[in-house]
């Protein structure tokens, strides 16, 4: 019994020790993480509801793009190979926005990682936030966590299999809903759904609601933390990323060791007791299974659950929080220095208190400026100056563009009053969602003139066309140039296209063939 009897204590051990590891092929011990209650957990529960929310109410919200354009908000249409997010639209050759984001998204990881580790993993990491999910579900039917325990242990009954089912089925309600959601991205919201409902959905709709489904029940409801464990690899690679300076969930037993249930007793008999209690409550809520004192471990996802849970012990006891907290590994190590008389002696948590029982001013605390070093700072102007440059590259994109392909088979042809005729397919590419005249001017090119394939009149050195919205126009045009005109076998010239209403333009440089100079 602890000295405070309003103290808890739980029967919970490490599923996944960091002293004792378990074979590769064990079998697999299951975790009932019991609820937490405190700053942490209620943070995790707004990026719960922030991160399932923007998942499953993107693809309905809508943005009005005119009536040449798809009104969804997000789109991934490809059939016709764009992509649209609100206002705006990426074409295939556009993909380097994407390549873009993938790599600000990197670095936004070693970021995030180099500051407080595996943050992204213990809040916003899809694992994490659908096991959350399906563990609301679990306590919700089955109760908190020893009852879960007892109920798991029990033999089979009508009870035991009706909550059994119920939250499986449940579960795979949300597993399908999951997968439904995802198409939605690549297809009109409404109208796949009312094919998804009466059947006329393409099989690939179907099919791709199956795979996932299954791997959102599979991975978020039976196998949790053995996918962050076993399947992960960040937990891997996210030590490369760390330095003294970066915050982790630390156990700090400079001020908790010795631990002891029984801490007014072994005190009265002069005895060094830390602030540890023993309780076992950190293990108890840990969603990987593991138990933070043992140290820094891969399965470690920093949720900081085990903080909560501690906190509460520490005020129930009247000790100060952050016996378990985020810390620097250089914070660690100077208390660590000052709990053992730098390192002469076994840790003696008298020394990092006063004779109130507070923590002493000695003790080292984390500062916000010690989070800005060298690398941190590198990340982070890697990050900003690939956003800024996307930034730019969006904002000063062309809308208009222009390509011209020169006949090869025949270079030339030589007309009947001697003037030479080239031969060239232009492509006018107009990339907004709205109808456009574009006039397309031929310049430095002396005498010459053109004619357009499909077009009645003869045109001298420009001409007018209509391109649809969000479409490429291909014509074949022909350039003529009397021979007394011409200066060599090769010259350049330029085709420049135009819309005057928008003031946008774009050019290309071609070449004009003709026979050698005396032939």
């Amino acid at each position: 019994m602890l000295d405070t009897p309003e103290i808890e204590t739980f029967d919970a051990t490490a599923v996944n020790s960091a002293r004792m590891r378990q074979p590769l092929y064990a079998a697999r011990k299951k975790v009932f993480p019991k609820r937490a209650e405190g700053s942490f957990r209620r943070f995790k529960w707004i990026v719960m509801l922030i991160t399932l929310g923007i998942y499953y109410l993107t693809p309905w919200l809508r943005w009005n793009r005119g009536p040449y354009a798809p009104d969804q908000g997000v789109l991934v249409d490809l059939a016709n190979r764009r992509f649209y997010f609100f206002p705006i639209e990426i074409w295939p050759q556009e993909f380097y926005f994407v390549a873009g984001l993938l790599i600000m998204a990197g670095f936004g990881l070693f970021l995030v990682t180099s500051t407080v580790g595996r943050a992204w993993c213990g809040y916003t990491c899809p694992q994490t936030v659908w096991v959350d999910l399906f563990l609301v579900i679990e306590r919700a039917i089955e109760g908190d966590r020893n009852a879960r325990i007892k109920l798991d242990a029990a033999p089979w009954s009508a009870g035991k299999l009706i909550k059994r089912v119920t939250k499986h089925l449940i579960w795979l309600i949300i597993a399908v809903l999951t997968g439904g959601a995802w198409i939605f991205y690549f297809a009109d919201a409404p109208t796949l759904l009312r094919n998804l409902v009466t059947g006329h959905a393409e099989p690939v709709a179907y099919i791709t609601i199956a795979i996932l489904t299954g791997t959102t029940y599979v991975f978020g409801g039976l196998m949790r933390e053995q996918v962050c464990t076993y399947m992960c690899p960040w937990p891997r690679i996210q030590a490369a990323m760390l330095d003294e300076n970066s915050l982790t969930v630390t156990y700090n037993d400079w001020r908790g060791e010795p631990r002891s249930r029984h801490a007014k007793k072994a005190a009265a008999a002069g005895q060094a007791v830390g602030d540890c209690v023993d309780c076992n409550a950190c293990v108890a809520v840990c969603p990987m299974g593991i138990d933070i004192r043992d140290g820094q471990q891969l399965e470690c996802i920093t949720c900081a659950l085990c903080i909560d849970a501690c906190d509460s012990v520490m005020d129930k006891i009247g000790r100060e929080r952050g016996l378990i907290s985020y810390a620097t590994l250089a914070e660690y190590q100077a208390n660590m220095a000052l709990a053992t008389a730098g390192g002469t002696s076994t840790i003696d948590p008298r020394r990092v208190h006063d004779a109130n029982g507070r923590l002493s001013d000695k003790v080292a605390t984390f500062h916000l400026k010690k989070l800005m070093g060298p690398r941190t700072l590198i990340y982070l102007a890697a990050w900003t100056l690939v956003g800024l440059g996307l930034l730019y590259a969006l904002l000063t994109r062309d809308r208009l563009q222009v390509n011209v392909l020169a006949d090869r088979n025949p270079q030339f042809v030589v007309l009947s009053d001697g003037s030479i005729r080239n031969g060239y397919t232009i492509k006018l590419l107009n990339m907004i969602p709205e109808p456009r005249t574009i006039t397309v001017t031929m310049q430095n090119l002396p005498g010459a003139d053109m004619s357009v394939v499909g077009m009645d009149q003869h045109v001298e050195r420009s001409f007018v066309v209509e391109v649809e919205p969000d479409k490429l126009k291909t014509l074949k045009v022909y350039v003529r140039q009397p021979r007394e005109n011409i200066a060599s076998s090769v010259q350049h010239f330029t085709f420049v296209v135009e819309d005057k209403s928008s003031h946008e333009s774009d050019r290309y440089e071609a070449t004009f063939d003709a026979p050698e100079t005396g032939k």
